[in-house]
């Protein structure tokens, strides 16, 4: 049964620095790519950052290149997503979602809970 659970969520101050993790149960990360996404209040849920699951390839939403860094741990079925420089517009929840499928290749079918994420001074 694939799992995914997020955490690391919280409130920071703009300019400051988050790493939220995602543990993968059920599958390897060699076998599913993971894209860490977001959604912020009354907007639409978009992609922040995928890891591919063959070469480990990463690809980046223009908003956050630059400033995050998506990373993973075969050995421990983790996956990272290091946010760093916040800006009140990364305010949202993120949520880890996973899927055979390559990062552009369509619909992730499996999804955590979220985590909140909120920059604000």
């Amino acid at each position: 049964q694939v799992q995914l659970v997020e955490s690391g969520g919280g409130l920071v101050q703009p300019g400051a620095s988050l790493r939220l993790s995602c543990a993968a149960s059920g599958f390897t990360l060699d076998s599913y790519t993971i894209a860490w996404f977001r959604q912020a209040p009354g907007k639409e849920r978009e992609v922040a950052s995928c890891i591919s699951k063959n070469d480990g390839k990463t690809y980046y939403a223009d908003s956050v290149e630059g400033r995050f860094t998506i990373s993973r741990d075969k050995a421990k079925n983790m996956v990272y997503l290091q946010m760093d420089n916040l800006k009140p517009e990364d305010t949202a929840v993120y949520y880890c979602a996973a899927d055979p499928i390559p990062c552009h290749g369509g619909l992730f079918d499996y999804w955590g809970q979220g985590t909140q994420v909120t920059v604000s001074s």
